[in-house]
């Protein structure tokens, strides 16, 4: 299917965004720090005639059952679920600010249009109800939010955006036992780019072309991980950019949160900056 992308790049914006707004309001209210607080095993896949087309097989499709999924970007790390059946995704993501010091944990939960909202928030004593935010699922109005089209929305089944990236290679190697490597061409595919919105794409010159990337394939025939290794390049150190898709008929079924209100003018405060 045809399908957004960069859904870690633009749940990463949001959170930023709204860490700001909290930080901001924390000093401003005064509140108070406390300080410190196996996959079965099976055959390996046998090596393909075509090793790029098997791995673009492999990447999650509508017709596969829900899992889970996380995204490595440096130091940010994205947790969710995918329902396709459901059309549901549920996205988080940790944020730590030190001044003042606390960690917001935040969790999107998306069921074809519909969006909901947690946040929860440690360190910090009173900063829940100097905020007037729930600690409880929130229903959000996608009309109320300043970017409601790059508001979390059901993407598709590949978060990662891995299937994109794989089509710039050129070719692609099956090392065996589920193993491929290639080298991803970041540098003009409009598609890919969105992927990495923290990442000085420009700066990477020639090498942007031909990033290194290493996937796994499991018994089952999905795809489990997807590295790529983004060379050093102007302000940013070399990193590993890591997707994982995971337990395949195992993950928890998406449904609206038991439980959830209306959210309040603050939350849409804090996401709109």
């Amino acid at each position: 299917m045809t399908q957004r992308n960069g859904t870690a790049a633009t749940a990463r914006r949001i959170v930023l965004r709204a860490a700001a707004v909290l930080a901001t309001t924390a000093l401003a209210a005064g509140c108070g720090s406390t300080g410190n607080a196996p996959e079965g095993a099976g055959a390996a896949p046998a090596p393909s005639a075509d090793p790029k087309a098997a791995l673009l097989a492999a990447v999650p499709t509508e017709q596969d059952p829900r899992f889970r999924f996380s995204t490595q970007d440096g130091t940010d790390r994205f947790t969710g679920v995918v329902d396709p059946a459901a059309k549901g995704m549920e996205l988080g993501m940790k944020q730590q600010n030190d001044d003042p010091k606390f960690t917001m944990d935040m969790t999107f939960r998306v069921l074809d249009e519909d969006l909901w909202m947690r946040v929860k928030l440690t360190g910090l004593p009173g900063l829940h109800d100097a905020l007037k935010l729930p600690k409880t699922w929130m229903k959000m109005e996608r009309e109320k939010l300043a970017d409601g089209e790059n508001a979390p929305s059901y993407e598709g089944t590949d978060p990662g955006n891995t299937a994109a990236i794989i089509r710039t290679a050129e070719t692609v190697e099956d090392k065996g036992d589920g193993t491929y490597t290639g080298l991803a061409d970041l540098a003009d595919n409009e598609d890919v780019k969105s992927t990495f919105d923290g990442l000085d794409l420009t700066a990477l010159g020639a090498a942007g072309r031909k990033v290194p990337f290493t996937a796994v394939v499991g018994p089952d025939g999905n795809l489990t991980t997807f590295t790529l290794d983004v060379p050093a390049a102007g302000k940013h150190k070399a990193m590993k950019l890591v997707t994982k898709y995971y337990d395949f008929g195992k993950a928890p079924e998406l449904a609206p949160p038991a439980g959830a209100q209306k959210a309040t003018a603050s939350a849409y405060e804090m996401l709109n900056g």
